[in-house]
């Protein structure tokens, strides 16, 4: 058995399934070019994963078929790695909060930098850029909860910023019918106070959008929370903007909904 084997065995006996190349370096005493060797040796025989360069993850036997561990035991290491806050949102965290419509194909990770997505085994990540000031005032304790492991704690969206990060980024939430359905589940459990205070750093399209849901879905008191931000509203907006009408007078057509200004262009639907 090698260094680098005995290395690993001894991080998953401290409950640890990660370590960075600078880490190995470190532990083993050897030369980059020796560490480079072994780790691409056992990338080959399927021990180690790497999410991203100098980021490792050491596969257990159950890890082996689906080509890496669930994301929510290393997210939160890899991003203190590459030193970029985050929480877990929209579909993962939906269906974290109770909402089992969403069969979350795709861990989503919202973060205050640009980053690419990527395949790892089965898994797919993908990261979604929230504006650094809104993030910054959003991503406070109080505004989220924790997703546990055997590995640890990772952050996750709470059910309010869930709410309002899938009315904001709805291309990435299976669309408007994804982000009713997930409104419909999750909307009783929003406490409307905090509800409000969010959605100040919010679109106010993102948030008259999410009120209009949740007046649909019958979640009263989390609907009228959000009432101030569409009387303040000053112009019509599109329930769902990625839809576009074939001639502008066909856009006279929609049905317009005055309490939240909005423009009723494209029909909700839930399993209800």
């Amino acid at each position: 058995m090698g260094a680098l084997d005995r290395y690993l065995d001894e991080q998953l006996s401290r409950g640890r399934a990660y370590f960075s190349r600078e880490d190995g370096l470190q532990a083993l005493g050897s030369s980059p070019e020796a560490f480079s060797a072994a780790a691409t040796r056992l990338t080959k025989k399927r021990r180690l994963a790497s999410p991203r360069r100098g980021f490792f993850l050491i596969l257990r036997p159950e890890d082996q078929v689906a080509g890496a561990p669930d994301p929510v035991r290393w997210i939160d290491p890899l991003m203190k790695y590459l030193g970029i806050d985050y929480r877990i949102s929209l579909l993962r965290a939906a269906a974290f909060y109770g909402s089992t419509h969403q069969a979350a194909m795709v861990f989503q990770v919202i973060a205050p930098r640009q980053l690419r997505g990527f395949d790892i085994g089965r898994h797919r990540l993908q990261f979604v850029y929230q504006a650094p000031a809104a993030f910054a005032q959003l991503n406070q304790p109080d505004w989220l909860g924790q997703i546990k492991s055997e590995a640890g704690f990772a952050k996750v969206a709470g059910v309010e910023l869930t709410l309002l990060d899938a009315a904001r980024y709805f291309h990435k939430a299976a669309g408007i019918n994804g982000v009713a359905q997930i409104v419909k589940d999750l909307g009783a459990k929003a406490d409307p106070r905090k509800l409000a205070k969010a959605a100040e750093h919010y679109e106010n399209a993102s948030v008259r959008r999410l009120g209009y849901l949740l007046d649909q879905t019958n979640h009263v008191r989390q609907a009228s929370a959000l009432e101030p931000f569409a009387r303040q509203a000053k112009s019509m907006k599109p329930l769902d903007p990625s839809v576009k009408p074939l001639l502008e007078s066909l856009a006279e057509l929609h049905e317009k909904d005055a309490k939240w200004k909005l423009v009723i262009n494209e029909s909700v639907e839930t399993d209800f």
